[in-house]
């Protein structure tokens, strides 16, 4: 099964300047996000095998659209993330479907790597809500420069028989970190988490 889009919404986010001292570079952020139908609103399937194979299909076609607009190689990218949201005749299990079991290899390889588990999050909404998508170092959970997320919001997703499933990505951390922690210096990118 193909997923049936209705829509794809790619938004970039660009941040020169925090708490009055300039970003230099800018730090910047890219999320694409696909509005897909559910097949299984409104009723129990057991078999979610469809979905999963969605999830794989829009991990690829996501994870190149935010590269893109990052303008960056995918292998130049810093952080990733993945979130749904079903619509109210949907299930969180049909997000989970999407979001699991083989989304994240086809964002890998178009990054290049990713030894770190790629952060997500999942909901049941209606249009107009607000993603939540959690952001992570590809290659190592502990760098905490790039522990963030990033909100986006499309004004008429999910509709009821919908899915809206995005992919995020970074080319840098957070603006002006200073918490300590593993830096991306450091990083060894063996284990996925250092």
């Amino acid at each position: 099964m193909s997923a049936i889009i209705r829509k794809i919404v790619t938004v970039v986010e660009e941040t020169q300047m925090e708490m009055g001292r300039q970003v230099s570079p800018p730090t910047r952020r890219a999320a694409a996000i696909a509005v897909i139908e559910n097949p299984f609103a409104g009723k129990y399937v057991e078999d979610l095998s469809p979905l999963i194979a969605i999830g794989e299909e829009l991990g690829e076609l996501l994870s190149k659209r935010a590269v893109a607009a990052l303008g960056i190689d995918g292998a130049k990218a810093h952080s990733y993330g993945k979130a749904a949201a079903v619509g109210e005749n949907g299930e969180l299990e049909h997000a989970a479907a999407i979001l699991h079991p083989k989304m994240g290899a086809p964002v890998r390889k178009v990054l290049g790597k990713g030894a770190a588990l790629i952060p997500s999050s999942k909901k049941r909404s209606g249009p107009g809500t607000t993603l939540d998508i959690p952001l992570g170092h590809k290659d190592a959970a502990f760098v905490r420069s790039h522990f963030d997320g990033m909100e986006v919001q499309i004004n008429d997703a999910p509709r009821a028989n919908e899915i809206m499933v995005a992919v995020a990505v970074t080319d840098s951390g957070r603006p002006l970190p200073r918490v300590g922690g593993l830096t991306v210096a450091e990083i060894k990118g063996e284990d996925g988490l250092r």
